[in-house]
């Protein structure tokens, strides 16, 4: 979603209209699997996301940060997860830990607008369901995506003037969700692994070309 809107919008407002309108998406998607949704594992999350959150607005209102940096690591770790030989561990921490993928999850969201790569690569992991990843990483999205909407507005962003854009990218994505639920239902784990696979195979070539955009410009 994040680059087929980038063809249509300014990166000044593709980042938080992206968010708001994967709000509702996540909401929808979150509602339909709620019986899949493990608490203990999202509640730490959600406190650590609002943290990451915080502490990027500020350093993005007071220090510039380097933009390479986050997109190196991030690209480290997603290639890990797609990379890795078959005896290398796969990345799989205790629920409660997952208040520091909050923090990290949280601040590069506001900083680069796609998390789902990041969170791609804790959910890519044999001992949940694939309705319990699809469940938990879509609480998660939920919350990093609604805590863009308070840290865009002091940033200065005016949601206001594009409720128009919104609401109708809004309505497509909460429809394209239901059938995504749905089609969740009709196939089975290894095909779905490997659809998770390929995503973030795409997610990693569209973050190296967004490093080499970086660099140029």
């Amino acid at each position: 979603m994040l680059s087929g809107m980038n063809v249509f919008l300014p990166i000044n407002q593709l980042i938080p209209i992206h968010g708001v309108v994967q709000f509702f998406n996540n909401a929808m998607r979150s509602y339909l699997l709620r019986k899949h949704i493990r608490m203990a594992m999202c509640i730490p999350f959600t406190f650590g996301a609002c943290v990451g959150a915080a502490a990027m607005v500020y350093l993005l209102l007071q220090l510039h940060p380097n933009q390479s940096l986050q997109l190196l690591l991030l690209l480290s770790l997603v290639g890990y997860t797609i990379f890795k030989p078959k005896h290398m561990p796969q990345l799989i921490i205790k629920d409660r830990n997952f208040i520091f993928v909050g923090i990290l999850t949280g601040a590069f969201g506001v900083l680069a607008g796609a998390i789902d790569p990041l969170l791609g690569a804790f959910f890519y992991r044999d001992d949940l369901a694939k309705e319990e990843v699809v469940a938990n990483k879509s609480v998660m999205q939920l919350v990093t995506h609604l805590t863009k909407i308070p840290a865009f507005i002091t940033m200065g962003f005016a949601f206001e003037e594009h409720l128009p854009l919104i609401a109708l990218l809004s309505i497509v994505a909460i429809l394209s969700t239901s059938l995504g639920v749905f089609c969740l239902g009709k196939i089975n784990r290894s095909f779905f692994k490997k659809l998770m696979w390929w995503a973030l195979l795409f997610a990693f070539v569209h973050l190296i070309y967004k490093l080499i955009e970086l660099n140029i410009s």
